[in-house]
This record gives C-alpha cells, structure tokens and sequence, in this order.
C-alpha cells in the first residue's frame, strides 16, 4: 500500500454522517461537516464531492462496538457503508472502535459552552468523527520519512 498521508474519518449513523479529515504528517485530525442520511444511506454526491476535494489516501469508518467489545447490531452497515466508500471511491479504507465517541463529543460540545438546540439541529457527529480519526491516527503513527 501506498504511504498515507491524508485521511477522512466517517462516524457513520442513520440519520447523520460525521466526517473529519487528518493528516499523518501533523498527526491531528479536525471536524469537517455532518452529512445527512436517510436510513443510513448519505448523498452520494456530497461523499463524491469530500472525496475529490480532499483526495484522501484512506478513509477511517467508525465501528459501533458494544461496551464488551462484540459487533453492535450497527457495526455490519458501519462495514457495508466502508465497503462502499472502497467499492465507489477506490480508496483503501480501515475500521475504528468508536465507542463512546459521541458520549465524548457531547462532553466537549459542553464545555465549548453548551448545546444549543437539539443534537439533531446541532449535531456532534463531526466532532466524534475527529475523535474517532485521532485515535486511529495516534494508534497507526506514520512511519518516518526516509
């Protein structure tokens, strides 16, 4: 495989689809936007739209794994979704237990000052989208350049 150097990280969900965008140079990755979903299933076109923007080297998709670890009843369209973005994009793509992510970017959204309005109209999925992208960053650190 190809040296990675930029990645796009999806918390995926039913109804939204957060996405981030990490860099292995830098080691730090950051909130880009919340997709919409309807069942799971995202504009197509926006995702194309992220995927020639950034032009990422890989993509990160979050699992939804239960607290003792076994695949949650979501983790199966979480891999499907992964597969797609491989099957559409061509672009090599890795898994990452998200667990407590969201719980996480609630915690933070709090301390930014408060939630204003409802998670639905103010989502936190790109913010757990990031954490879940970091944590896949600082576990898979980039080799050194040679």
């Amino acid at each position: 495989m190809a040296t990675i150097r930029l990645l796009l990280g999806f918390d995926y969900g039913t109804r939204q689809i957060g996405v981030a965008v990490g860099q292995m140079i830098t080691g730090q990755a950051r909130e880009l936007c919340t997709l919409k979903a309807q069942n799971g299933i995202p504009d197509w076109n926006q995702v194309e739209a992220l995927i020639k923007e950034w032009k990422p080297d890989a993509v990160v998709v979050g699992l939804p794994l239960n607290m003792d670890g076994t695949p949650s009843e979501m983790c199966a369209r979480a891999e499907k979704f992964a597969r797609r973005l491989n099957g559409r994009y061509n672009v090599p793509f890795f898994t990452q237990d998200e667990r407590l992510t969201t719980f996480e970017a609630k915690g933070e959204r709090m301390a930014r000052g408060g939630q204003k309005g409802t998670y639905r109209d103010n989502p936190v999925d790109a913010i757990a989208a990031r954490l879940l992208l970091q944590s896949w960053i600082e576990e898979n650190p980039a080799p050194p350049e040679s």
